[in-house]
């Protein structure tokens, strides 16, 4: 069977107009993430800054430098998605992929100025990251109401981005307080990183505390198929293409960042504090954007947001006052992340093969990450060769024609539960049906 009920099989649907609480589950994986994004903006908020103004690396070789780091989750969240799904090993698989990007700051404090050994380290955390994701958001899925995908996802999301929100600033107290030693955030953000992995061991779930809330039901039938089975639902094969379309118009945050730091033209001791605007904008409004898509389907919202990125790449282009770019971007970004990051998880959740959560997410990411790769690495090239004008011009183009591709192309979904229509539900072949 090809239609997923991702949903906690044991939960009694609330009756209308009843407010639902946010699974325990969901609350856990949250609060070890906002731990864990504690640890990961700290670096993220000075790494740009440390490698372009610090060690001098040009933009064509930081593009590559980010982009490989990024693509270097793709095959490895497919990985991770199949052994998580192959008996239900969804907190094993992800605690390793928390440990090892825990292990990975340690990485950037022994590398000194060493680019090699940054980008190991660097793909250390992005190959940690592509582990634990899908087994995380397969957990979430599993132990949520389907109707509820959206608000479930924006919980989580908005935890995550709360994290995200104090990294920078701590980033920055550190910087401040020694002196620009950026071994002391590499070192203060590993042991952040270590409570992460410990709370996770403490506060999620394991396989046989899952078995004992699904006990009460008998489990539907499980795909037979390997880890592309999901693929054979047209609906989740769109979504899957359009998330590799719009994310190869996807600039990278760290190159909109340092875009603004150029044009702005200010001192770069402020730099770590540019993503504590889109991630407080994030912050208040995930929620609000899950609960949204929930109502109202998903489709549009993940459209919209997209189109409030490519608002920020005119904004960067527009002959406006300084300070309205910076807010308006910072902005439009916050509200990019807000309507899409959860959103595409939960537009995915009802396509995916019963047993094969894990993997039918791994494939939206692997696809997304790989096409945020090219881009990224396309991106700096442009810039290095043409200057960032014609860089943020291709990608505005790039990104308005992925935009009509994926109205196309992203199928629909009933507002009230988000689930797919008869006619979208893939059929099962005859040897796969179960008595």
């Amino acid at each position: 069977m090809y239609l997923a009920t991702t949903g906690r099989r044991d939960a009694p649907p609330a009756p209308s107009g009843v407010r639902r609480r946010v699974p325990g589950t969901v609350l856990a994986l949250g609060a070890v993430s906002l731990v864990t994004d504690i640890s990961s903006e700290m670096v993220t908020a000075v790494l740009p800054l440390y490698l372009v103004l610090g060690l001098g690396l040009s933009p064509l070789q930081f593009g590559l430098l980010d982009g490989l780091s990024t693509g270097a989750t793709a095959l490895v969240r497919l990985l991770g998605g199949a052994t998580a799904d192959r008996g239900g090993r969804h907190k094993q698989v992800g605690g390793l992929g928390y440990a090892l990007s825990a292990c990975s700051r340690l990485g950037l404090l022994l590398a000194g100025g060493a680019t090699g050994w940054i980008a190991t380290a660097l793909a250390a955390d992005r190959l940690g990251k592509g582990v634990r994701t899908a087994p995380r958001d397969a957990l979430i899925t599993l132990h949520s109401p389907p109707e509820d995908l959206g608000r479930a996802f924006g919980t989580h999301r908005a935890m995550d981005t709360t994290g995200a929100l104090l990294g920078p600033l701590a980033a920055f107290a550190l910087l401040w307080g020694t002196a620009d030693a950026y071994d002391a955030v590499f070192a203060v953000s590993f042991c952040v990183g270590v409570f992460g992995v410990l709370l996770w061991v403490l506060l999620v779930p394991g396989r046989a505390r899952a078995d004992r809330e699904t006990r009460t039901a008998p489990a539907p039938p499980r795909a037979r198929d390997g880890l592309l089975a999901g693929l054979r639902s047209p609906a989740y094969r769109r979504i899957v293409l359009c998330a590799g379309i719009l994310g190869a118009a996807t600039v990278g945050d760290a190159f909109l960042y340092l875009l603004l730091q150029r044009r702005l033209a200010f001192d770069a001791t402020w730099f770590p504090f540019l993503p504590l605007g889109a991630a407080g904008v994030y912050l208040l409004l995930a929620v609000p954007a899950g609960r949204l898509a929930d109502r109202i389907g998903r489709r549009g919202p993940l459209l919209y947001g997209h189109g409030a990125l490519l608002l920020a790449y005119g904004l960067l282009l527009a002959p406006l006052p300084d300070a309205v770019v910076l807010l308006g971007v910072l902005l439009l970004l916050g509200v990019f992340y807000a309507a899409t990051d959860g959103v595409l998880m939960a537009l995915a959740g009802p396509f995916l093969t019963e047993g094969r959560q894990a993997s039918g997410l791994a494939v939206v990411q692997t696809a997304q990450a790989l096409a945020r790769l090219g881009a990224a690495v396309a991106f700096g090239a442009v810039w290095t060769a043409s200057g960032p004008e014609t860089a943020l011009v291709a990608a505005l183009l790039a990104l308005t024609a992925a935009l009509c591709c994926a109205a196309r192309l992203l199928p629909t979904t009933p507002s009230t539960h988000g689930a797919p229509k008869p006619s979208e539900r893939a059929v099962p072949e005859p040897s796969e049906r179960t008595d």
